[in-house]
């Protein structure tokens, strides 16, 4: 079993972006973002950044979920909160409220990606340079095609999800997909060669 604090998320492959999450003894599909898994994660690249990262809190649509017990803190959703994507802007990377001057995505949104958000602490403590900005836990789109560069999952796993993470939970992203990472398939062939091998062959 996993480190039940630690929340691993590692791409199949390096050609797409599914993946697995793994938190203690429970696994849930995932996609992760276009752009790939990056270490060097820059803003607008729809890449998801490799790390270690905290939880921070949730955000939630109240008029489409009910919230179940969780630990992080929460707050629901208005029509008046964005998230600011712009380097520029002293709130990058923060919740503001909307309409504002600065580049930024809306929290409220039609689709039912926000309906439950979990904020990732990346790039946050405080925010710098352009290394990207609105890095959450989603809901992900029916096909779970690629994101901006969240981890985005099926609703109601996203919902169980909430409520096993807290303040000690760690993100963990991993820049190596899982079929890189595997052991090699024994085959027998490390065997057969000494099962051919003649001592007369010296």
């Amino acid at each position: 079993m996993s480190d039940p604090q630690i929340l691993n998320v590692q791409a199949d492959s390096v050609e797409t972006s599914l993946a697995w999450a793994t938190l203690g003894d429970k696994r849930w599909r995932c996609t992760l973002g276009a752009g790939g898994v990056r270490e060097d994660k820059v803003e607008g690249d729809a890449a998801t950044p490799a790390g270690r990262f905290p939880l921070r809190r949730i955000y939630f649509r109240n008029d489409r979920i009910v919230l179940p017990r969780v630990q992080l803190p929460a707050r629901a959703i208005n029509e008046h909160d964005g998230w600011c994507d712009d380097p520029r802007s002293p709130t990058y990377n923060r919740l503001v409220r909307i309409p504002n001057d600065w580049s930024h995505e809306k929290m409220w949104r039609d689709d039912g990606l926000y309906d439950l958000v979990v904020v990732v602490g990346y790039n946050d403590d405080p925010p710098e340079g352009e290394w990207g900005s609105a890095i959450f836990l989603h809901i992900a789109k029916d096909d779970y095609s690629p994101t901006q560069g969240c981890v985005a999952f099926k609703r109601e796993d996203l919902q169980e999800l909430v409520t096993l993470i807290g303040p000690e939970t760690k993100i963990n992203v991993h820049a190596i997909p899982a079929n890189e990472t595997a052991p090699p398939a024994n085959d027998g062939h490390d065997m057969k060669q000494f099962e051919d091998f003649d001592e007369q062959d010296w």
